[in-house]
């Protein structure tokens, strides 16, 4: 084999990268790493020890996640800003890959104990009006419907600068006419006396009386979904299906009641 003896054969290539036989040849045909040298008559392919480094760097492209076509480019602009780019932007997707994948676990395991439990949550449901309020509100977008918490987050500190006092339990609305699966449209409110007056980013405004249909839920905020669903189904059996905009009442604080103690009302507005 006149031409070889500095080359390594594709096995001991194999061994040495840590990348099957397989797809070294996979990527040869796709031009990701060709072979430095391949024998006409067998067809055998033979790399410098000059590629181990292409190599190496292919099969840790290909470990977090890059296909194919993707490794051939960042391996032709590793030296630039496009490579580090790249790595950012595949480090997102991940993190937003394992989001959705513990949300996915989550849901399994409730899905598991409803399995096995007759029952997963005190719940009580029952037909009862949303009463009219008047209130102190936050309007915000949100990335999800669990992320509630950033609009808690900007209108606790708000009303203590504006010196506006609570006269009840805090709550939230669902704004969004669909379900959204990002940029959730979402309100969250505190009831106050009437004549209350608040400056930007707060607005005051009055919450009409809304027939509804009501679930009353002792546990982690966690059940809510669950409540959500049974809600849905406990209004739809009975001919009155509700609509768009689901209403949370906290009837205690967080911040000093243990999660299962906890006491959430959840209203399905049903149309008139």
């Amino acid at each position: 084999m006149t031409g070889t003896s500095d080359l390594l054969p594709i096995g001991r290539f194999s061994a040495l990268t840590r990348i099957s036989v397989r797809m070294l040849r996979h990527y040869d045909e796709h031009d990701v790493l060709r072979p430095a040298y391949v024998d006409d008559a067998t067809g055998y392919r033979w790399y410098a020890t000059t590629q181990t480094d292409d190599a190496l760097l292919v099969r840790q492209l290909r470990d977090v996640g890059f296909g194919v076509p993707a490794i051939g480019a960042l391996l032709a602009a590793r030296n630039g800003s496009t490579f580090g780019h790249a790595l950012d932007q595949q480090r997102a997707v991940l993190v937003d890959d394992l989001r959705v994948a513990s949300h996915r676990l989550t849901l399994i395991d409730r899905m598991r104990e409803a399995h096995h439990q007759e029952q997963t949550m005190d719940i009580t449901i029952d037909s009862t009006p949303f009463a009219a309020r008047t209130v102190a509100a936050l309007r915000g977008t949100i990335p999800t419907y669990g992320d509630e918490q950033q609009l808690w987050d900007r209108i606790l500190p708000e009303l203590g600068r504006q010196g506006i006092a609570l006269t009840g339990p805090c709550g939230a609305i669902d704004l969004d006419e669909e379900y959204q699966e990002r940029d959730v449209d979402k309100e969250v409110f505190v009831p106050v006396a009437p004549g209350t007056e608040a400056a930007e980013p707060l607005a005051v405004r009055e919450l009409p009386e809304q027939p509804a249909a009501r679930a009353v839920v002792t546990g982690p905020y966690e059940q809510l979904a669950e409540a959500c669903d049974q809600l849905v189904r406990w209004a739809a059996d009975r001919g009155t299906p509700g609509v768009a905009g689901m209403r949370y009442v906290y009837l205690n604080d967080p911040s000093t009641t243990p999660p299962e103690q906890l006491v959430t009302e959840v209203y399905l507005p049903i149309s008139g």
